[in-house]
């Protein structure tokens, strides 16, 4: 494969840079965290400050004609893209905003949280979109936690090889590779606080995950078939768009309490539905007495995951939660400072714990 792109490699400028309040220290510790999200992969490092950068590009690629006009277009534009197979593939959100403006759907290289097997060119995008925002390490052989779903209550998706793959994938950029469930990640980086005790909830864009820990260890991880993704599918379908349409219109703004107009009750109707399927779902766990631990102590709900920035989310959250009625006592129900990141964030606290 060969990487040509407009700015000769891949513009780091392109991709959204987080940077944390720095810690005392500024000895730049080793290991790093990659979220692989549906959506959204996001790459959490060490600065030399002692904060965090997050790197974060849309899991997503337009391929372009390969003529001349094309080409002239996307440098007029200043669209970064890259050459594969003779092709030209705009990656990101690059790829989102142009799919937009010609009314096109941008290709994916997972589906419902685990690579598709529908993408032939899958893997290598995502190789690309990966070494794009990890890049490499600092020495050979540092560790870098990668998140990975937990196999699903309500759908057969064996993970074993979607984490073998990039298992490899990461392994071979230099990297001693490790997986994490996402949602174990959300423990992590939001509930230090808790002694990493409590539930931890990452609605990404093609599942959710949910994962209760007693002092950092999991004790039940699992995984629903419902995300952004089938948000958006929905909405689509009963508004009679496409689902990049419903994806921005997802993203512009809503804000799920009050919506104003057909295509904003739509989106709010299906939050409230998958907020509720997954608390039943944790509530059900949780009666069922299989592998739970006894709480002393009410614990507290971390909500993380791109498809929770939606605007009044934990406001909904919450009053779906006093809909049910929780076999344990809960404490805080919040959603992370910043839930796009905070899955990569944790990883990186995995990382630095696990080494």
């Amino acid at each position: 494969m060969t990487d040509e792109n407009n700015n000769d490699t891949f513009d780091q400028q392109d991709v959204t840079d987080v940077v944390d309040t720095p810690t005392a220290s500024s000895d730049v510790a080793l290991g790093k965290g990659i979220d692989l999200g549906t959506a959204n992969i996001a790459a959490a490092v060490q600065n030399d400050d002692g904060g965090i950068t997050v790197n974060v590009e849309r899991n997503a690629f337009l391929e372009i004609g390969g003529d001349g006009y094309s080409k002239s277009m996307l440098t007029r534009l200043n669209v970064p893209y890259v050459v594969h197979n003779g092709r030209m593939i705009v990656l990101g959100e690059s790829a989102f905003e142009l799919a937009n403006v010609f009314g096109k759907e941008t290709r994916r290289p997972m589906s419902d949280g685990l690579i598709s097997p529908d993408e032939v060119d899958a893997l290598p995008i995502m190789k690309m979109i990966i070494s794009k925002v990890l890049g490499e390490p600092a020495q050979q052989g540092e560790a870098c936690y990668f998140s990975v779903p937990a196999e699903s209550l309500d759908v057969d998706n064996n993970v074993v090889y979607h984490q073998g793959l990039f298992e490899g994938m990461i392994g071979k950029l230099g990297y001693n590779a490790k997986p994490i469930n996402e949602a174990h990640a959300v423990v992590f980086a939001e509930l230090a606080e808790n002694d990493f005790t409590g539930i931890g909830l990452s609605f990404g864009g093609g599942m959710a995950n949910a994962c209760v820990a007693y002092k950092s260890i999991p004790c039940v991880q699992f995984s629903v078939a419902r995300g952004g993704d089938w948000i958006d599918k929905n909405v689509a379908n009963v508004l009679g768009i496409k689902r990049s349409r419903a994806t921005y219109i997802k993203e512009s703004g809503v804000d799920i309490r009050d919506p104003k107009n057909r295509e904003e009750e739509a989106v709010a109707i299906y939050y409230s539905n998958l907020i509720n399927y997954v608390l039943q779902n944790i509530k059900s766990r949780f009666e069922s007495g299989s592998n739970m631990p006894t709480f002393n102590e009410p614990i507290d709900i971390a909500c993380a995951g791109g498809t929770s920035l939606v605007g009044g989310f934990i406001e909904v959250f919450r009053d779906e939660f006093a809909k049910i009625d929780f076999p344990i006592p809960v404490g805080r129900i919040f959603r992370a400072e910043d839930a796009l990141t905070s899955v990569a964030k944790g990883c990186l606290v995995a990382a630095a714990i696990g080494d």
